[in-house]
């Protein structure tokens, strides 16, 4: 019944399970692929020229003219990291990204780096995709704003059951929303520029607000604003490495898919986000870090994000298209969670295979997907959520610290890769080719290298300490994980020496009372064999034990009985007790402990029996050269559990056949 509770919701929302032979059929095409693993940069152009004129507004509104600067450095830095990561993909087809690359090239701990930074960005995205896209319903739909937390952890666990149910199941049902997304921007830019062309140009409704200065803007105060206004553009270039990561769940020819994905995804992140910041420039958008820098905004009004008031603009308040772009938004800002779905476990279980996670994380679910990995990000991600209240400006200052140190890493060991190609290689086509592709991966780390540094010197004071801390606690955890692992596999490891045979074994039966399990675990005990056989009961009132004395005798059993007394009415001490002297008395020997157990078929019912048991099996496990052997007895309930899972009915039915013919 318990088995049955678990598994019909889980098949309700899963599926059905999926044969190992099935991988095939889960390997994604190009079109589906850009979906499921894209969105996250595709989405970022959503609200990464926001952070830009957030960070400049502390400068006041004069600082807005250095939006085209920034813009333009954080779109020639998209174009070299696509560049740079088209080369991990062809370099490493079997996935992992910055974490394989540096394992490969810098060596274990400059891998475990990439890998703790890169855990720690793919948790981060789904709390500020998530938070993002419920900050946009919340501009479209102001009522819900009370909500906003309750309505992210749903969404949490809507992708996840999504994700779950397979990687080829997300990605068409993430798609519509994807592309939906793609086009709605290209519309709205577009019209945008042709009203200015044809004379009508769009004017944001915070178009006639001034802003405060919050800062300084001479000299050195100036260059600083400028820089973390990059910084906090530089959110764009999230996710970009998950289809390096990814690899491996491409159709064939793998590499080549994931980095032709890879360009497009690029292609279309760089036109869109160029696309956004001209626009906003352009009609004026005048949003501010604190909204009590505005100048002239009414009494309660109310910040909407960049994209609502560029959709207001355009098509007009209030318009279905209006309302269209503000769905799409809202849906790939919480669907790009979907990229740290994809990648987070596929990272997890490289690592859990490597011996730094749990292995559990290298197992694939009913789904063929890594399920473990998928629900501890979802709780991850849900506790951030939920410690910060779903919002964006406190979670984006905690946000891609861990991306460009992976960034800069990654670059940094494919340079080193490619010298070591240049030494191994001769023909003078392919020689220039990985010149060519050693050039693009040092420019990538060089401008990564710099970009962190800008990142952490700007963003440290205001939050982006915590990744800074956070990321050497997953470091050590792994290394700790990775110790264990080892000193588990030394201790297990097989010597060359026989494992000898034990002198004798010394079986002793668990009684508690004398009825049918009792009996049975006497004469299972019997059919072993063992040198010695002793049924054991631990006494805890007089009454019980001559009751069990006088019907032992009753029934003249071939076994020996001894009670132990226990005037403190303990029944595991005494028991430990009596194993421990006859190890004492024999160390070569092995102690067999048979202990009848109840199977129940209600989840209540296991509250009321075996307990017992339970408490003394564990103290045993930790005992050397003492063996637990549990001799089930299957109660009504059980049975009747059994015949309700249908997989199972007909061996029930056989059983009572064969029953009632004995």
């Amino acid at each position: 019944m318990k088995h049955a509770v678990i598994q019909m919701p889980k098949r309700v929302l899963v599926g059905r399970p999926l044969r190992t032979g099935q991988m095939g059929e889960t390997l994604l095409p190009k079109k589906l692929a850009l979906p499921v693993f894209c969105s996250d940069p595709l989405s970022s152009v959503a609200y990464a020229t926001e952070e830009i004129l957030l960070a400049l507004s502390l400068g006041g509104l004069a600082m807005f003219y250095l939006s085209w600067w920034v813009g333009a450095g954080v779109v020639f830095l998209l174009l070299v990291v696509t560049a740079s990561y088209r080369q991990t993909c062809h370099a490493y087809p079997n996935g992992g990204g910055a974490y394989a690359v540096s394992r490969a090239n810098l060596g274990e701990n400059a891998s475990l780096i990439a890998a703790s930074a890169l855990l720690i960005d793919y948790v981060m995205t789904v709390a500020v995709s998530v938070a993002a896209g419920v900050a946009n319903i919340v501009s479209a739909v102001p009522a819900l704003s009370s909500h906003a937390v309750g309505i992210a952890l749903a969404f949490i666990i809507l992708i996840a059951v999504m994700n779950l149910r397979g990687v080829k199941e997300s990605g068409t049902a993430f798609a519509i929303p994807t592309y939906g997304f793609v086009a709605s921007v290209f519309l709205m830019v577009g019209v945008g520029v042709f009203r200015m062309l044809s004379g009508h140009p769009p004017v944001a409704e915070s178009a006639s607000l001034g802003i405060h200065a919050a800062h300084s803007t001479a000299g050195a105060a100036a260059v600083l604003l400028a820089l973390r206004a990059f910084a906090q553009g530089c959110t764009a270039l999230t996710g970009v490495e998950a289809v390096s990561n990814g690899v491996p769940n491409f159709k064939r020819p793998k590499s080549r898919n994931a980095a032709t994905t890879l360009a497009i995804m690029g292609l279309l992140a760089v036109t869109m986000f160029g696309g956004i910041t001209a626009l906003a420039f352009a009609v004026h958008v005048h949003i501010a870090n604190d909204p009590a820098q505005l100048i002239g905004a009414p009494k309660g009004y109310e910040q909407k994000t960049v994209i609502a008031q560029l959709g207001a603009a355009v098509f007009g308040h209030g318009s279905v298209l209006f309302f269209l772009v503000q769905a799409f938004t809202a849906a790939i800002l919480v669907l790009a969670a979907n990229t740290a779905f994809n990648g987070f476990p596929i990272l997890a279980s490289i690592l859990g295979g490597d011996g730094y996670l749990p292995r559990q994380f290298a197992r694939r679910g009913d789904r063929l997907v890594f399920s473990n990995g998928i629900v501890i990000l979802s709780l991850l991600a849900g506790a951030l959520i939920w410690a910060f209240h779903a919002s964006t400006t406190r979670l984006i200052q905690l946000y891609i610290i861990g991306v460009f140190v992976s960034f800069t890493l990654s670059q940094a060991g494919m340079v080193k890769h490619w010298g070591a190609e240049l030494r191994r290689v001769s023909e003078p086509v392919r020689r220039r080719s990985i010149h060519r592709s050693r050039a693009i991966n040092f420019v990538g780390a060089v401008l990564t290298g710099l970009v962190l540094v800008i990142v952490l010197i700007t963003k440290f004071v205001h939050g982006a300490w915590i990744v800074v801390v956070t990321m050497p606690v997953v470091f050590l955890m792994m290394k700790a994980i990775h110790r264990h692992y080892r000193r588990v596999d030394a201790e297990l490891a097989a010597s060359e020496d026989d494992v000898s045979l034990p002198s004798r074994i010394h079986a002793v039966v668990l009684v508690s009372r004398l009825h049918t399990p009792t009996l049975r675990a006497l004469a299972f005990a019997r059919a072993t064999r063992p040198s010695t056989l002793t049924a054991l009961s631990v006494a805890t009132s007089e009454e019980e034990a001559q009751t069990l004395q006088r019907e032992w005798g009753e029934r003249d059993l071939p076994v020996p009985l001894t009670i132990l007394d226990s005037p403190y009415r303990d029944i595991t001490g005494p028991v430990l007790d009596y194993v421990g002297r006859i190890r004492v008395r024999s160390p070569r020997d092995v102690v067999c402990v048979f202990i009848p157990e109840y199977v129940v078929g209600r989840w209540w019912e296991h509250l009321l029996h075996n307990q017992s048991a339970f408490r003394l099996k564990a103290r045993l496990l930790f005992r050397p050269g003492v063996m637990v052997t549990s001799v089930p007895w299957q109660l009504g309930s059980a049975e009747a559990a059994l015949a309700r899972r249908p997989e199972e009915a007909g061996f029930a039915a056989r059983r009572r056949v064969r029953s009632g013919a004995a």
